[in-house]
């Protein structure tokens, strides 16, 4: 050994004829951080070339060593046990020949197990695709925080992490309680790993990779043969084992935990697989599995997923055919059952009511509340009854199932199918087959699908698309697993030749799946052999010079110097999202006046919510550049990009985009830490403004400031809060009704809009949806719909049970518009609450993480609780209480509400868009 007589850890490779991947898992330890230690190859008796590599390796490296079983194992145990055996450290870990160890993996695990001192460190894996080089994570939700656990009873989710490949253990903990991978089994690791956890009195978790499991396209592992029965066989064969181990042990109580593990993970996997198996492997797996299932507790299945029971009591009951359809559902909330019953005021999974208490308990779907859903987050159901091709045209019959009645008379449907960005859409005409049943065909020609300039090489699937009143969905194409597989060659332009391939996906959903190949001179284009990635460097080198930044930069430097054009002015709102923001209403100003100004307006995306007569141009674009480097006027709302200087005779009027509770500008640490040349930049920036509108004195005081303006201010309030100052007005009522109408909200139900702004440290996770909506329900879904409206920097879906009870919000660019259609807000740190309070309705903040975000790296201006217009509630049920009292609510609040408005709305007049053309367009100022 280099450092020590004693290696620190000693890694224990798996082989068995893999002469090719195993130099590269060798050297993964070699390369590790951590020198000191040791590289045990243990060989299962190959017959291919692994031992001469081996042996070369170890010729390479003191630090490797191999040996080698006398007889093939046909499996990991033995020589893992072999390792085990000879290993001369006191920590040990394992890994798979074809698998991977980060470069930190044995030192960060070391340090951990040295500083805690417990049985074993488990760390997160890196799953790798090779096929399509992506990752995934293995259970994150295990994986997020470092912490010490005592004992698995205290957290019995980690039997979900059954590896044994993403541990160090101490040798000492393996050794003493003779802790052995099971030979002549498969799926070793779970019988030795729920060992692990079960003996062990402490062991630590870290939220780091430390492990990558590559998965190769052509692989052949055990756990990738799920089609044999004898795999099934196996897996319920090792939950035994741990079940008898359990008995045997003392450890019994952990039985429940260890089938609730079994059911989610193991057998999950099996039922996900049903839909592409046939009618006799189906009998067949149930015949392995029912008898096992049995001697499941009731308590455990309750914990599982509606859709999961359902599965497994049409297994249990003998209704494979049903079981096969429900299979599908499975992971897919919007995915509906081929029928639904209703019996009472009970709905049911199937087409016909159970008979029996047990399988009415099993199959209610009541708490779907399918009849109650819209069209936008209701269950429906497409499936190909028909596939055929002839040359390049695909004909499709397509069966609907729409059991929660969505789908009405003016309902338009269509299939696409998209390539490359733009998607070729047919047009569907639903015939009604049946209650809630509809027939269609569509003929898609795959030539007229846009391919772009040089082709694709991809894989795609048609979708359903439904619309109605300005609601749209697309919905996956469910295709037989046994449909025939179809080939064809199409041209699409000069040289522009792809094979492509027409199939049922054999995984997931089991979808239609069309595949694009490149082919001739297309695919003589790309960089081939061990060149690719250099060329591939040069190339990207030369596209940022000519179509990068700097390309940018200087064709814009160019324009920039030309005279302005004196009647064009540059809109943008929202980074280019939308139509909406103060800019939107600033140009309808200008629209009313006849002003002789041409208004180009930036996007980013989705056009759909610019007006019809607007000219756009692609935020980012060169045509963005040269309408910036012409313009006379540039007016914005968030900060135009730095790439931009402005020119010479340009004037810039930034109208902002709300008001601010937390820290803004130089007021945040990590901008106020920044380089010299970051904090230039920024000020270069707002040095660009010549006009800034201001909302309140409040405005003036923290955000001006902070930024550093110097700009002229207008004293106007926002142009976009004019339509809620002046809510009750005939034109802002109309608007709400037709908000309301396209969210499909009943008359008799009241609004409330829900509007969390994001967390800094968890953007586009989901996070700042704090409410639970699923345990909300129950209070208010008699009387309320709740309006999600999450910030563009967040996510949210709504899940199908809740769509009787909420709407998603984000389809309208203009959040006014759902503003004025909701009767209170409910949000919590969002300057939407400054807007909001110019309408006079009720606020109310959830707040359940307000430490945390007060202590948050940005800070906050204000303390929430002294200037809240409205209660601060962190419990589903004092929500609920709220909401149903909103009247005393807000009587009681009455104070907080006008000195809230006092503060925050004192320039607010209903005028402001009038008053900033007056004084930025035509020249007049406002003081």
């Amino acid at each position: 050994m280099p450092t020590s007589d004693v290696p620190d850890v000693s890694v224990v490779v798996i082989v068995y004829n893999d002469e090719e991947r195993l130099p590269r898992a060798v050297r993964s330890i070699l390369d590790q951080t951590l020198n000191n230690l040791e590289v045990i190859i243990a060989d299962d008796c190959s017959t291919d070339g692994t031992e001469r590599v081996a042996r070369s390796l170890e010729a390479s490296d003191p630090r490797v060593r191999y040996v080698r079983l006398e007889q093939n194992s046909g499996g990991c145990s033995a020589p893992r046990n072999r390792g085990i055996a000879v290993a001369r450290a006191p920590h040990i870990m394992f890994l798979d020949s074809d698998d991977e160890l980060p470069r930190h993996a044995c030192k960060s695990l070391l340090l951990v197990a040295e500083e805690t001192g417990v049985d074993f460190v488990t760390g997160e894996v890196t799953r790798l695709f090779e096929e399509s080089n992506t990752t995934g994570l293995w259970y994150p939700h295990l994986f997020t925080e470092k912490r010490v656990v005592n004992g698995i009873a205290e957290r019995p989710e980690y039997f979900f992490d059954h590896l044994s490949t993403n541990k160090l253990y101490r040798t000492s903990f393996i050794r003493d309680n003779a802790l052995t991978f099971p030979e002549g089994i498969h799926y070793e690791d779970q019988l030795f790993s729920a060992q692990a956890f079960s003996l062990a009195e402490t062991f630590a978790v870290v939220p780091w990779s430390v492990y990558t499991w590559r998965l190769a396209p052509e692989s052949v592992s055990i756990s990738s043969s799920r089609h044999k029965i004898q795999n099934v066989a196996d897996r319920i064969g090792v939950a035994r084992l741990i079940d008898t181990w359990f008995e045997e042990n003392g450890r019994g109580e952990l039985r429940a935990e260890k089938d609730y593990k079994f059911l989610r993970h193991d057998f999950r996997l099996y039922l996900g697989d049903l839909p592409f198996r046939d009618t006799d492997w189906v009998a067949e797996f149930a015949d392995v599995v029912n008898h096992y299932l049995d001697e499941i507790s009731d308590e455990t299945y309750a914990r599982l997923s509606r859709e999961e029971r359902i599965c497994i009591h049409l297994l249990r009951t003998g209704r494979l055919d049903d079981l096969q359809v429900a299979a599908r559902q499975l992971g897919r909330p919007q995915l509906a059952p081929r029928f639904a019953t209703e019996e009472g005021e009970a709905t049911y999974w199937g087409a016909v009511a159970p008979t029996d208490d047990t399988s009415r308990a099993a199959l209610d779907i009541s708490e779907w509340y399918m009849r109650e859903q819209v069209l936008a987050t209701g269950r429906i159901r497409h499936e190909l009854t028909s596939v055929t091709m002839r040359g390049p045209v695909l004909h499709l019959e397509i069966h609907t199932y729409d059991p929660a009645g969505l789908i009405t008379e003016d309902t338009q449907a269509s299939v696409k199918l998209a390539a490359h960005k733009t998607p070729l859409t047919v047009p569907l005409t639903l015939h009604p087959e049946g209650d809630g049943q509809y027939v269609s065909k569509a003929a898609l020609d795959l030539r007229k699908v846009p391919v772009g300039k040089v082709g694709v090489a991809t894989r795609r699937h048609p979708v359903v698309a439904l619309e109605r009143d300005g609601a749209r969905r697309t919905d996956i194409l469910l295709a037989q697993h046994d449909q025939p597989d179809f080939r064809a060659t199409v041209t699409y332009h000069t040289f522009g030749i792809h094979h492509l391939r027409v199939r049922a996906e054999q995984k997931g959903a089991g979808r239609l799946e069309v595949t694009w190949q490149r082919s001739g001179v297309l695919k003589s284009l790309e960089p081939l052999g061990p060149y690719a990635r250099k060329a591939k460097g040069k190339v990207g080198k030369v596209r940022k010079i000519l179509v990068g930044n700097e390309g940018k930069a200087t064709a814009y430097d160019a324009v920039s110097k030309l005279p302005r054009k004196r009647s064009l002015a540059v809109f943008e709102a929202l980074e280019g999202r939308g139509y909406a923001d103060s800019p939107r209403y600033i140009y309808e100003e200008l629209k009313r006046r006849n002003l002789p100004i041409d208004v180009v307006w930036s996007y980013s995306g989705d056009r759909s919510s610019f007006p019809e007569d607007v000219t756009l141009v692609r935020r980012g674009s060169f045509a963005y550049g040269r309408a910036l480097a012409r313009a006379t006027y540039w007016v914005d709302s968030h900060n135009l990009p730095y790439l931009y200087p402005k020119p010479k005779g340009t004037r810039y009027l930034q109208t902002w985009h709300g008001q601010t509770f937390k820290a803004m500008g130089f007021d945040v640490p990590s901008l106020r830490g920044a380089s010299d040349i970051e904090k230039g930049r920024f000020r270069a920036a707002v040095g660009r403004w010549d006009a800034l509108v201001c909302p309140s004195a409040e405005f003036e005081r923290t955000f001006v400031p902070a930024f550093e303006v110097s700009a002229d201010l207008i004293r106007s309030g926002y142009p976009r809060n004019d339509v809620l100052v002046r809510w009750a007005e005939p034109e802002q009522q109309a608007r709400a009704a037709e908000v309301r109408e396209a969210l499909n909200i009943p008359a008799d139900k009241k609004v409330l809009l829900y509007a969390p702004t994001f967390r800094d440290a968890a953007r586009r996770t989901g996070q700042s949806v704090r409410v639970d909506f699923e345990a909300l329900a129950p209070h208010l879904s008699d009387e309320w719909i709740i309006v999600v409206r999450t910030h563009p920097y967040d996510r949210f879906k709504i899940a199908p049970e809740l769509g009787h009870f909420l709407r998603d919000g984000s389809s309208f660019a203009d959040i006014n518009d759902v503003m004025l259609a909701s009767d209170a807000v409910l949000t919590d740190y969002s300057s939407l609450m400054f807007d909001y309070a110019n309408t006079g309705r009720p606020i109310v903040l959830y707040t359940d993480d307000y430490e945390a975000y007060k202590g948050g790296d940005r800070g906050t201006y204000y303390d929430l609780e002294d200037i809240a217009p409205g209660p601060m509630v962190t419990t589903t049920e004092d929500l609920a209480a709220v909401v149903r009292d909103l009247e005393g609510t807000q009587e009681r609040h009455a104070q907080r509400y006008a000195r809230f408005q006092e503060m925050f709305c004192s320039y607010e007049t209903g005028h402001a868009s009038k008053m900033v053309v007056d004084a930025f367009f035509e020249g007049g100022t406002h003081e």
